[in-house]
């Protein structure tokens, strides 16, 4: 059982969007930040950085909507969007856009879906 048993769409959504930004600024440090990119390994391969990024982001998910399997594709799915990132495709206004937007994909699917 999740912590959003009994909330309504809005709240859950409300409950995964404050979980992502938890997740993408308290709980990223700035090395993890910039090491998670393909060629900015310094203490550690830029994968480990963004694996470890992403478990966070599947981990939360999961604690919020008391789904764990929704923590796979919300990995996945956080994983293209940094790397997009990283590679220059778009900046910051965009990542945390689509990264919301995989949230309310969630709570549809929770929601709405047999």
């Amino acid at each position: 059982m999740g912590f959003a048993d009994g909330a309504n769409s809005f709240e859950l959504l409300l409950l995964l969007a404050l979980t992502h930004f938890l997740c993408d600024f308290g709980l990223q440090s700035d090395r993890m930040a910039c090491e998670k990119c393909a060629g900015h390994d310094v203490t550690l391969p830029w994968g480990w950085w963004l694996g470890s990024h992403v478990a966070i982001h599947g981990l939360g998910v999961a604690l919020v909507t008391g789904v764990p399997w929704l923590a796979l594709p919300e990995a996945a799915l956080h994983a293209v969007i940094d790397r997009l990132k990283c590679r220059g495709r778009f900046g910051i206004g965009t990542d945390q856009a689509l990264h919301l937007c995989c949230k309310l994909i969630w709570v549809v699917m929770l929601r709405f879906l047999p």
